[in-house]
Parts: structure tokens; C-alpha cells; sequence
């Protein structure tokens, strides 16, 4: 069974401190601010001039958050504890452009060069994971109060059948790059005055793999992978929100130090009957003068089926029932929420001479309009 991560949230959880105010930055400041006050912070710590690593990786944290629209959405509507759960350390960094921002200082413009000493990486060869994908499914309402199991079809990236993501055409031999000696980057020293500087790139040899290919592979032209279409099932739990956002791990591309995720975003269907506040349900039942006049016992639908209300004597219209725990489950709980009944006393546009004689008597009887009532 494909395992699912969904992003909640918990407050409680929550003990970084928050992203904008790392950079300095208010919640409304565009991408040029951010990077300008990045740039600014980042000079002051980085380990190249001997600065706090720790602080530099806070703030390039930050600014990896912030400075992608798509993290920093999440980030701002989850805050650190529903962002963590969706996020290892490694995947924030994965897809933020530092290049242009150090370049021009000649420092180390790779994830895997500033960043690998953080996470146990070293300064060996950038990692190589597979690219993240995203879709989307609609459900129904009925299928949130019971949860369900979906079928989604994809096209993607999966390791090549014929090499196995090696590159290299069966029976070859993938040596060691000579131009690098296998660690997958040349380094560059260049002197300014007293400092000296030594920049780590991408060896252009083997465009840091370490390694070369006396023959690529002639199924997958020495990529490692091929383009597929693959089916996959999703098991939505009951209670989700609409635009909910389900994680399925290692289901996204596939990539030589490992696959990426595949994100799908749950949207609910709009109901005939029924509107959603949260785990509460809401609907309009018609019922007859007569019978909000005298009372009645009357069937009210569900989404588990047809329910029994009770209508007291003189009930008014837009008088609101509640039918406890007929409404939708709460994530992840035994709990469910309730059903309110919303009551419409419907007028009859046409009446005859007997009905209408009928009325005028009741009227001389009352001690108010009858259709002041209602």
C-alpha cells in the first residue's frame, strides 16, 4: 500500500523561529526585497568569510522558503509545523538559485557545494534526485464522509528497463572521470589582494557524476531513464478538506541518488443537497403548512442514508434541526460532525374556493394573520 503523508498542522510544534523575520523581511515583501536582504546577510556569514555556518544555514533557509512561490504559499498558510511535515531539510534547499547571488563573490554556487557540509554530504557531487510531480482528483462528498480509493494515471520519468539508471550501455565500462578523479567538481583558486578564494563547480567533464561512459546506453541515450505512464492508487481518507494536499513519497521522477514525490491536490465536488462548514453539513427541507402548522415526523436525506426529524406543532419557517453525528468525519478521528436541518414552509401558489373558505374561517379563529405567521 502506497504511503501517504498528509500536511496538518500543529501549533504546537511549532519552535523555529519564523522565516521573515530571519531576513528582516515584512510577510508582504516581494522577491527583490528577499533577495536583497538575503544577499545582505548572507556576505556577513558566510563560512567563506568566516562567519557562523549555523547562521548562514538558518538565513539560506529562509530565503530558500521565501523565494520559491510554491514553499512559500505552504509556509505561510501551514507555518513550521504543517511546513516541516511536508519538507526534510534537504528537500527546502532542493530547486533555490544561489548561483547569481555568489557568483559575482566567488563562492560555491551549488546546493551540494555551500550546503552538503549541513547534511552530511561533504563537498562531494550535487545529488541527483528525481524532479517532484504534482496533479490533481475530484471527489465527491459521499466519497469524503467514507473515504476512497482512487485510480490516477501519470506519465513520468522511471529508471530505464534496459541499463537499470547505470547510463551505461550493458557490457560497457563507466570509468572514473580523469578530469575530476571521480569527486565530481574542479576547484579554482584566485587571489584578491591578501584573500584568496577557491571556488568549487560542476566538473564539465562529467557533469559532476564522477564518472564517464565509454558507452551511453542506447535505450535511454545515457540519461538513465525512461518516459512512462504508470497507474497508481490513491487512498484518500475520510474527512479531507477541499484542496487538501496528499504527499505520496518516492512516487515522483526517478533520479540516481533516489525518486522524488508526487503531490496531489484533493478539490470536493459541489453537492445538490448538501453545503460543507467544516465537519457540519447543511441542507433545505420543504415542508407543507400543514404540516408546520400541526406537526409530523418527515424523512430527512443524509449522506448515509434517509433520517427520521421530528417537526413540533407551529414550527416556523427557517427554524434550523440538528441531527447529531450525521454529518462528515473529522480527519484522522472517530468524530463526526452533525447535520443542520434548515426548515422552508412552502406557500401554495394556487388555492380553491373550498381551501381558500377553509382558510378565511381558520383566520376568524386565530388570534393573529395566518400569514403573518410565516
Amino acid at each position: 500500500m502506497t504511503k501517504i503523508s498528509i500536511m496538518l498542522i500543529d501549533e504546537k510544534m511549532v519552535s523555529k523561529r519564523d522565516y521573515y523575520e530571519i531576513l528582516g523581511v515584512s510577510k508582504s515583501a516581494g522577491v527583490d526585497e528577499i533577495k536583497k536582504a538575503y544577499r545582505k546577510l548572507a556576505l556577513q556569514h558566510h563560512p567563506d568569510k568566516g562567519g557562523d555556518a549555523e547562521k548562514f544555514k538558518e538565513i539560506s533557509e529562509a530565503y530558500a522558503v521565501l523565494s520559491d512561490s510554491k514553499k512559500r504559499s505552504q509556509y505561510d498558510q501551514y507555518g513550521h509545523a504543517g511546513f516541516d511535515q511536508m519538507y526534510s531539510q534537504e528537500d527546502i534547499f532542493r530547486g533555490a538559485d544561489f548561483g547569481d547571488l555568489f557568483e559575482q563573490f566567488g563562492f560555491k554556487d551549488s546546493f551540494g557545494d555551500v550546503f552538503g557540509g549541513f547534511f552530511g554530504g561533504g563537498r562531494g557531487r550535487r545529488r541527483d534526485i528525481g524532479a517532484d510531480l504534482e496533479t490533481e482528483i475530484q471527489i465527491t462528498l459521499e466519497e469524503v464522509a467514507k473515504g476512497v480509493k482512487k485510480e490516477i494515471e501519470i506519465h513520468k520519468h522511471s529508471v530505464c528497463e534496459k541499463c537499470d539508471g547505470s547510463r551505461a550501455e550493458p557490457g560497457s565500462k563507466i570509468k572514473t572521470c580523469s578530469n575530476c578523479g571521480g569527486r565530481g567538481q574542479v576547484q579554482q583558486t584566485r587571489s584578491m589582494g591578501m584573500m584568496r578564494f577557491v571556488t568549487a563547480t560542476t566538473c564539465p567533464s562529467c557533469r559532476g557524476e564522477g564518472k564517464t561512459l565509454e558507452h551511453p546506453c542506447s535505450a535511454c541515450r545515457g540519461s538513465g531513464r525512461q518516459r512512462k505512464k504508470e497507474k497508481i492508487n490513491v487512498n484518500v481518507p475520510s474527512g479531507v478538506e477541499n484542496g487538501i494536499t496528499l504527499r505520496l513519497s518516492g512516487m515522483g521522477e526517478w533520479g540516481p541518488d533516489g525518486p522524488g514525490d508526487l503531490y496531489i491536490t484533493v478539490y470536493v465536488r459541489n453537492h445538490e443537497l448538501f453545503e460543507r462548514e467544516n465537519e457540519n453539513l447543511w441542507t433545505e427541507v420543504p415542508i407543507s403548512i400543514t404540516q408546520a402548522i400541526l406537526g409530523d415526523k418527515i424523512d430527512v436525506p443524509t449522506l448515509f442514508g434517509n433520517a427520521k426529524l421530528t417537526i413540533p406543532e407551529g414550527t416556523q419557517g427557517h427554524t434550523v434541526f440538528r441531527l447529531k453525528g450525521e454529518g462528515l468525519p473529522e480527519l484522522h478521528s472517530k468524530r463526526k460532525g452533525d447535520q443542520m436541518v434548515k426548515i422552508v414552509v412552502e406557500i401554495p401558489k394556487k388555492i380553491n374556493k373550498k381551501q381558500k373558505k377553509l382558510l378565511e374561517e381558520f383566520e376568524k379563529e386565530s388570534d393573529k394573520k395566518l400569514f403573518g405567521v410565516f
